[in-house]
């Protein structure tokens, strides 16, 4: 069943998605090429959780044992925190869900560490491009088809794929609710889209081929060709005036 939040609801998830944005800017910031390894990151964003008075939404769900979720190249999703250092020339993707007064909001992004090539660089903002075309969808009257088709009608446009195995979700009281939001699909298709409906949009973009695999933790997710993939999400509100993002540091408000 999908829950429809009230407009206290969504500045309630506004507040968690606020946390959550910020901590996400604080660990990209903190990044030290060859030095910080990813459960530094992880340490870091407990903390920061702790001085917010939060909590952190993956820590715990189904069994993910870490408060972030870390990709590193080739890596899609899901990897877990720990002794691997992050090099130069190495991309990031960082994703925290915080949870406050009993919402939550889920937010990621991918980061290059140090230089990377022009062709990464580009690929990486061709992938949150995906993202924001995917929000643009996000209105009264569209269906979960219309977000789908235009992540994936932008990524293939540039020569990238889509991974199909995983999709983003709805979002709010719990960290997932109903209805999946796949990253692909056709126009006109699927659930309507109404007011209160607040949904984490999360494409997952691949330089190469879109076919990815576990690994033996169970947990991450990595590319079958090895190529680069790269994640961007945002906590999104469907209302009257458009999709409002709630995964904003206020600077960053349209």
């Amino acid at each position: 069943m999908i829950k429809i939040k009230t407009a206290d609801d969504i500045r309630g998830m506004k507040v968690a998605g606020g946390i959550a944005a910020w901590i996400l800017r604080e660990l990209a910031d903190s990044i030290v090429p060859g030095t910080t390894t990813t459960g530094d990151l992880d340490r870091l964003a407990e903390r920061l959780l702790k001085e917010k008075g939060a909590k952190a939404s993956f820590k715990g769900f189904r069994g993910y044992p870490k408060a972030i979720c870390v990709a590193v190249n080739e890596e899609v999703v899901h990897g877990i925190p720990g002794k691997r250092v992050l090099n130069p020339g190495d991309v990031i993707g960082l994703d925290i869900g915080a949870s406050i007064n009993g919402y939550h909001g889920d937010t990621a992004t991918t980061v290059p560490v140090g230089e990377v090539p022009e062709r990464v660089r580009r690929f990486l903002r061709i992938a949150e491009e995906c993202l924001m075309k995917g929000i643009e969808q996000v209105v009264p009257g569209n269906r979960l088809g219309d977000i789908g088709h235009s992540i994936q009608e932008y990524a293939e446009g540039h020569g990238y794929s889509v991974v199909r195995d995983l999709v983003g979700h709805g979002i709010g009281f719990g960290l997932h609710e109903e209805p999946q939001v796949p990253n692909y699909g056709s126009v006109g298709e699927g659930i309507l889209l109404r007011k209160g409906m607040t949904l984490a949009v999360e494409p997952m973009i691949n330089m190469g081929g879109l076919e990815v695999r576990v690994l033996p933790d169970g947990w991450t997710y990595v590319t079958k060709d090895g190529k680069v993939s790269a994640h961007f999400e945002h906590t999104v509100a469907v209302t009257a005036d458009g999709p409002e993002i709630l995964t904003l540091l206020p600077e960053e408000a349209p």
